[in-house]
């Protein structure tokens, strides 16, 4: 599907069923909510080491983030909702910049360099956001969960969900590894331009990419 429409599934659909979660937190099982937490952060982990397309790793990267967004439901309601938001900012953030930059593989982040560095290094930052790594925003909702977790007697629950949490963090730092360490850094002498000049607006990119991945530091 084109990124526009994977955008949409992985943030617009996702607030309708989080909404019913609020309202009915109060009568959640919390032993449901651990085992879908659970599964859903292992599924979302390991699906998506091996994969090679962005979307999906951005897929199987919602599915372990609905896990966090899942677990906290029935202790903080609020925390479901501030987890949701932070995701779908970075979503958005990730989703608009590959899509700018017309970037569906992993393989094609590495042209990035040549193309656009800055944009390369929003991509990165914004991945790493999304796996949660300190001090990023991202790191944000996974701290409080945790923190939640550990309050309310849950101290093992907690320790598998950021165990869980270094399995998103790996894939994006092998998508790092693999799109910059491992290609020799090259600069274009041509005189004419291989790349088209952009067309498409890039208002919103640098507001999101403060929002998903600075808010926190600042």
């Amino acid at each position: 599907i084109p990124l526009s429409s994977g955008m949409i599934l992985l943030t617009w659909q996702k607030i309708a069923p989080t909404a019913l979660l609020y309202q009915i937190s109060p009568s959640l099982n919390m032993e449901i909510l651990i085992l879908l937490a659970i599964l859903s952060t292992m599924l979302g982990g390991w699906g998506g080491l091996n994969q090679t397309q962005m979307r999906k790793v951005l897929a199987y990267s919602s599915i372990a983030h609905m896990g966090w967004t899942v677990i906290i439901a029935l202790i903080n309601p609020n925390l479901t909702i501030l987890s949701l938001m932070i995701y779908i900012m970075t979503t958005l953030t990730l989703f608009m910049t590959l899509n700018l930059s017309s970037t569906t593989k992993i393989k094609s982040i590495s042209n990035l360099w040549n193309k656009s560095t800055p944009m390369t290094m929003i991509v990165f930052l914004t991945m790493l956001s999304l796996g949660g790594l300190p001090p990023l925003t991202g790191f944000m909702p996974k701290w409080l969960i945790l923190q939640e977790l550990i309050i309310n007697n849950n101290p093992t629950m907690a320790i598998i969900m950021a165990l869980s949490a270094l399995l998103n963090l790996f894939f994006y730092m092998r998508i790092i590894y693999v799109s910059s360490l491992t290609m020799f850094p090259t600069s274009n002498n041509l005189k004419h331009h291989w790349f088209f000049s952009q067309t498409k607006t890039t208002n919103m990119i640098p507001t999101l990419t403060t929002i998903s991945s600075m808010l926190l530091p600042l």
